[in-house]
């Protein structure tokens, strides 16, 4: 039986050797695992750490981009106003534009209209002029011969002084 006994022993103890080496390398393959689990969470928290920072720059780049918009949305409610404002005052210039065309073509209708009436006016005056020039003629033959018959008058006047004087001095 001592045999039996140091036989189990060794046995019990080769059995207690082979489950520590087995423990052993269960552990190591754990261990392992576990590494590459760990290693495998710190990327994943290091993707995570990544990708929440680049929400955060994106985040900041939307808010970025909504101030910008509201920016431009701004610009383009006051340049449609400007618009506005520039269509109806287009608008007026073209209707003044038109008026003064309008008025425009009123006084060239108003100085043609003057330039025939300053013709027949002329044509007018020159014929007044003619006439003129022939009553001033006119006038002057008949002042001549008013001057002519006023000097026969005196001439018959004096002639007739003449003959009274004689006959006056002749009675006497």
């Amino acid at each position: 039986m001592k045999n039996f006994l140091q036989n189990l022993l060794i046995v019990l103890a080769l059995a207690l050797c082979g489950l520590c080496a087995w423990q052993w390398y269960v552990q190591t393959v754990q261990r392992a695992t576990i590494q590459d689990l760990n290693k495998m969470v710190y990327d994943r928290n290091a993707s995570i750490q990544g990708y929440t920072n680049s929400i955060a720059s994106l985040n900041h780049k939307v808010d970025d981009m909504d101030a910008r918009i509201t920016e431009i949305k701004a610009v383009a409610a006051t340049n449609g106003q400007l618009v506005a404002v520039q269509k109806a005052q287009i608008t007026q210039l073209q209707f003044q534009h038109d008026n003064d065309t309008n008025e425009i073509a009123q006084y060239k209708v108003g100085v043609d209209t003057l330039e025939s009436k300053l013709k027949d006016a002329y044509a007018g005056i020159d014929k007044q002029n003619e006439t003129i020039t022939n009553l001033l003629s006119e006038r002057t033959g008949l002042v001549e011969k008013y001057d002519s018959l006023a000097t026969n008058r005196n001439d018959i006047v004096l002639k007739y002084n003449a003959l009274v004087k004689q006959m006056n001095s002749g009675s006497k």
